[in-house]
């Protein structure tokens, strides 16, 4: 992994490249890194701490035994309620709440890498919110879907039973619903591709299972 694109707001360059090698080897498939913020105390820092936000979670990298092990606190965005940062003298002190569990704070984020931590989680914490809501909402949908299905059918059966023989069955609404109904999901798939809050890979398996509904 290129460490270029994760220094520009002064990471130290030895430590991106030490965590951005470990990181890479935890990467689900397609998942991508958004940002490193890497702290700096007063003082010489050795070993410091690190934070990785990726599209799909938030990594603490905290080293211990003088950098020859690293402790991985590793949070899913599904499992943070919020983040949150206080500038200080010295830095600012960077936190993530969890739904359950403890905080998680690392202290001395340079303050421009404390803003953009803050600017790139609740990115992340706000696309996870409209993913939920539209799958709530395709699921309040299906069920419409269902129920006039379950209403139609006996008004269906009726009209099959009553019609003389040979006649043509005429094609019942409910159909021509559900093709809209696919439509308006793959309207709403792409722009949300389009506005950045999911990814190619999100894009392409959620079109593909829509149109498997066909």
């Amino acid at each position: 992994m290129r460490i270029e694109p994760f220094i520009n707001d002064e990471q130290d360059p030895k430590t991106a490249e030490k965590v951005l090698g470990k990181i890479s080897d935890m990467l689900t498939p397609g998942e991508q890194v958004i940002y490193l913020a890497v702290q700096k105390k007063p003082a010489v820092t050795l070993v410091p701490d690190s934070i990785v936000v990726t599209d799909k979670r938030i990594v603490f990298c905290i080293p211990g035994n003088l950098g020859l092990t690293t402790n991985f606190e590793i949070f899913s965005w599904k499992d943070i309620k919020e983040v949150s940062f206080k500038e200080e003298f010295f830095g600012a002190k960077f936190t993530a709440v969890p739904l359950s569990g403890e905080n998680f704070t690392v202290d001395y984020i340079p303050k421009v890498q404390a803003r953009k931590l803050y600017q790139f989680c609740n990115q992340q914490l706000e696309r996870l919110k409209n993913l939920e809501r539209e799958r709530l909402e395709e699921k309040e949908k299906a069920a419409q879907i269902q129920q006039q299905a379950a209403e139609t059918k006996p008004v269906i059966e009726e009209i099959i039973q009553n019609m003389p023989t040979g006649a043509s069955v005429p094609v019942p609404e409910i159909v021509t619903s559900l093709e809209d109904e696919l439509t308006e999901k793959l309207q709403k798939l792409k722009r949300l591709f389009e506005r950045g809050l999911i990814t190619q890979t999100e894009y392409e398996a959620k079109k593909a299972d829509i149109l498997s509904q066909l």
